[in-house]
Order: structure tokens, then C-alpha cells, then sequence
């Protein structure tokens, strides 16, 4: 997807929002759509990460969410990952990074290394009560990625797998628009 070819629409419609569906960009050679949902690190701001979160589980009024990463009721077809986020003063931003990421090529890799839904759902339940890093052997922690339980530090107590962005282009799920 090139961006010099597309059209896109913000949806502002919060039932599209909730579906995963933050813009519609439309490829003006084909008239193909396709659903992005924006993803940002603003708890970053100012800083330069090379992975990006991707949510498994949380946690809200007690009990446990399905995660965005694997939620069958988003009709997101990419990502739009926006890293690398700079601003000057208070909520003036200057420059970003953003990464398209194909949602379903994502989850077919995943798949193929056998890092399913299932499987991340019982490992989550078995290391539910840790804090930090858990790294996989599927997957190099330095080079690939690893799972983040986020127990302690944050409200709704997130489950992550992180990713490195280098490796998602490098797999060919990923483009980078810097």
C-alpha cells in the first residue's frame, strides 16, 4: 500500500472505533478499502523504540478483556503504528514514525510459529501473576520478541507481545512510511 496512491477518511464514528476501524484508506487505482486502526506509543513520547506492544489481555471492572491483537470482532486490516513520536512543547507533535502492519499476514506468521490465540491465552493464565519480561522460544527476544505482563504497573495490567518493528518488515508483514 503506497500512500501517494490512497485516499483515506477518519472515521469519528465511535461504533466503527470500537470495530478497530479508526481510517478508511482507499487505493485510487483499484477503489480497494481497507481498515486501519491507529496505534501510537504516546506513553513514549520523545523517545525512540524499536518494538511495538501488541495487546493479548487486560484487564477492566475486575475481569479479563480479549486483547486487540486477537479479537475476531475487529475489522482492522492494518495497523498504522506510530512510534518515534517527538514534540517540541505539550501536545505539539513534530514527527513520527508510522509502520503498516497487515493484520492478517500478522496473525498467519504468529500462527506458523505456533503463537495462537490458544496458546498465548494458556501461557498468559499460567504466568498470570508475574511482572516483566517472559521471553518465548519461539521467537529471539533480542532480535524477534517476547511477552510483557504489565501486573504492577499499570491499571488496566496489560499482557503484550512485543514485537521488534525491524523484524515485522523483515518477515514481510510491514512497511515502514518514515
Amino acid at each position: 500500500m503506497y500512500l501517494k496512491h490512497s485516499t483515506f477518511e477518519r472515521i469519528a464514528e465511535k461504533k466503527q472505533q470500537l470495530q478497530g476501524i479508526d481510517m478508511i484508506f482507499t487505493d485510487k487505482r483499484t477503489g480497494i478499502s481497507y481498515s486501519v486502526d491507529e496505534k501510537a506509543q504516546l506513553d513514549y513520547v520523545n523517545e525512540t523504540l524499536p518494538t511495538f506492544a501488541f495487546e493479548l489481555i487486560y484487564e477492566k471492572r475486575g475481569g479479563q478483556k480479549q486483547g486487540w491483537l486477537f479479537d475476531t470482532a475487529k475489522k482492522t486490516q492494518f495497523y498504522a503504528l506510530v512510534t518515534n513520536i517527538f514534540s517540541d512543547e505539550k501536545d505539539v507533535f513534530t514527527s513520527c514514525n508510522i509502520t503498516f502492519v497487515n493484520r492478517e499476514k500478522l496473525l498467519a506468521h504468529l500462527s506458523t510459529l505456533g503463537l495462537t490465540k490458544k496458546f498465548l491465552g494458556e501461557l498468559t493464565l499460567v504466568h498470570k501473576n508475574l511482572h516483566g519480561k517472559l521471553e518465548l522460544k519461539e521467537l529471539n527476544p533480542k532480535k524477534e520478541g517476547y511477552l510483557y505482563f504489565s501486573t504492577q504497573n499499570k491499571a488496566e495490567k496489560p499482557i503484550n507481545l512485543i514485537l521488534r518493528l525491524d523484524y515485522l518488515v523483515r518477515i514481510g508483514v510491514a512497511k515502514r512510511l518514515i
